[in-house]
């Protein structure tokens, strides 16, 4: 009887030990953190950075790159996963505001199949001149644009990195509050358009500051406002656009996503997380080298901000009638 109750002691004993290492096992599970857009470019990078410092209260987090669709093969990806915690992806500006008005058919849907965690980032836009154009239209201001293009119709014109690229929609929507009209000049991407730019071929765009910065500042380019409702931290001499047409805001922004259906604790646990790693003045300093500025926020307030965001973007995006496919 002694060896039998021995026996079963040990077997206890084993047994809660190896449920121990069980659990203990599925914490430090990694989480997957799906970005929809390739390694290298300032969404994967802010990824990046707020991984590496969650990883002592959340665990590893990991990476996973999946490109393709403007987005929307990692936005489907994150929206069909399990609502466990275990992967969570990077909503934006593309794949849950413009995305489900530019294209015909898509995978998931913006509005419901994702969980709100927190906003991450925002991104000022930057309304850009030529620089030799601005002088020799005396334009110094969205005041004095307006002015212009108002006085002398269809004279002036835009590039944009495409049909319903960030730029296109920025220019439609800022066309239609000023009540001016530009002809637009779609650029086989971001780059050739800002080359247009330059070199005087438009007279206008509406860029990514962080791309725009380097020739704002070597003379090239004149800023004339960010798109932003508040001047940018990164830009605090240019006033925004609202100054001077109320409630204009087009800036780009990213934040986390879970699966919908993910428990609440599960969420909270993760926006508690990221709110830290984005409070913390390491990561303000960093975000500031990218030109980002860290946005913070509680599941339900980025959850209002992207209905607001999606809503905004339908009348941007049948305005323009643009489509992909």
């Amino acid at each position: 009887m002694k060896t039998r109750h021995f026996l079963l002691t040990l077997l206890a004993s084993a047994t809660a030990l190896l449920g121990t290492g069980t659990a203990s096992a599925q914490q430090q599970r990694p989480i997957r953190l799906v970005v929809p857009y390739a390694a290298g470019g300032p969404i994967d990078n802010t990824a990046r950075i707020l991984a590496e410092r969650v990883k002592d209260t959340l665990g590893p987090v990991i990476i996973d790159n999946k490109p393709g669709a403007g987005g929307n093969i990692g936005a489907d990806i994150v929206a069909k996963a399990p609502p466990d915690g275990l992967t969570i992806g990077i909503a934006a500006t593309a794949t849950n505001a413009v995305n489900p008005w530019l294209y015909n058919k898509i995978p998931f849907n913006a509005a419901t199949d994702f969980a709100p965690i927190t906003q991450m980032v925002r991104v000022p836009n930057v309304l850009v001149m030529n620089a030799d154009t601005a002088k020799r239209l005396n334009i110094n201001s969205v005041a004095d644009l307006i002015r212009y293009a108002k006085a002398n119709p269809a004279k002036l014109n835009y590039g944009s990195g495409g049909n319903g690229s960030a730029g296109h929609l920025a220019g439609e929507l800022f066309k239609k509050e000023a009540g001016i009209f530009a002809v637009h000049i779609p650029y086989n991407g971001g780059s050739p358009a800002q080359l247009a730019l330059i070199s005087g071929q438009v007279d206008f765009n509406f860029d990514n500051l962080a791309t725009a910065a380097p020739n704002i500042r070597s003379g090239k380019l004149k800023a004339i406002a960010v798109t932003t409702l508040q001047r940018s931290s990164s830009l605090p001499e240019v006033p925004p656009i609202a100054d001077t047409l109320k409630g204009f805001s087009i800036d780009t922004w990213w934040g986390l996503v879970a699966p919908a259906g993910t428990p609440h604790d599960v969420v909270v646990k993760l926006n508690q997380a990221f709110v830290a790693a984005l409070n913390a003045p390491e990561t303000k300093t960093r975000f500031a080298g990218l030109l980002a500025e860290p946005v913070a926020s509680s599941p339900e307030q980025f959850g209002a901000f992207m209905k607001s965001e999606l809503a905004k973007y339908e009348a941007v995006v049948k305005a323009t009638g643009a489509k992909v496919d």
